[in-house]
């Protein structure tokens, strides 16, 4: 968030509301965004996690913020909400599992069989 902030305090929002444009204003094309996602993935992951579909694409974001706040411990009807989903879109659609998160998860049921 503080990267996005810097971003919008330095360049501004375009007329219609876009991040992230040309130097001319302009939109930034498909193939410019596919380019910098692929530059991106191997920034930000692992070589194990890179031949994997972790992240394959931009939209995976999205996936990626909802299952957080559910494995957070926000409400599904406040997640939900968030995302412009109904409940039963949630579900069906966003509740994926973060890579990684088995171990955490394992614990909980661990804790939860224990009692």
């Amino acid at each position: 968030m503080r990267i996005l902030a810097e971003h919008l305090e330095r360049f501004g929002a375009g007329e219609e509301g876009r991040l992230f444009r040309t130097s001319t204003g302009g939109i930034v094309s498909a193939s410019a965004v596919w380019r910098i996602w692929r530059d991106a993935r191997v920034i930000g992951l692992s070589s194990e996690q890179q031949v994997t579909p972790l992240a394959g694409r931009p939209y995976d974001l999205r996936h990626a913020y909802a299952t957080l706040l559910l494995n957070a411990g926000v409400p599904p009807k406040e997640v939900a909400l968030r995302m412009g989903n109904s409940v039963e879109v949630l579900w069906k659609v966003y509740a994926g599992c973060l890579d990684g998160d088995e171990v955490r998860l394992n614990r909980m049921i661990e804790k939860a069989l224990a009692a």
